[in-house]
């Protein structure tokens, strides 16, 4: 059984940053891509950035220039670095998960992701 928790999340300022980790356990964490998702209130589930089993990043063009992913194979963790937050960037993010053939492959569709966290609020007061 595989098992994403995430945390780091929180209420900051507009402007300000955070960071948000996710550690996977229960599987062999080298053969996932990983990718971060986040829903607002009534809203849809929304892309925000991805990475491949070898590292390289995609992002959602609202989080362009201001977010990095990472992970740290050797901590089974992948990282969100969000700065110039803005009140928009208010959500649940959630860790998501799921087997890669190539370490090249990256997905941003949410539905294609197999195992998910619980989720972890962020909150950008303007």
């Amino acid at each position: 059984q595989v098992q994403l928790a995430e945390s780091g999340g929180g209420l900051v300022q507009a402007g300000g940053s955070l960071r948000l980790s996710c550690v996977v356990s229960g599987r062999t964490y080298n053969n996932y891509a990983m990718a971060w998702f986040r829903q607002a209130p009534g809203k849809e589930r929304e892309f925000v950035a991805t990475v491949t089993r070898g590292g390289s990043a995609k992002y959602g063009d609202s989080v362009k220039g201001r977010f990095t992913v990472s992970r740290d194979n050797a901590k089974n963790a992948v990282y969100l670095q969000m700065s110039s937050l803005k009140s928009e960037d208010t959500a649940v993010y959630y860790c998501a998960a799921r087997a890669a053939a190539d370490s090249s492959d990256w997905y941003i569709e949410w539905d294609s992701y197999q195992y998910w966290g619980q989720g972890t609020q962020v909150t950008v007061s303007s």
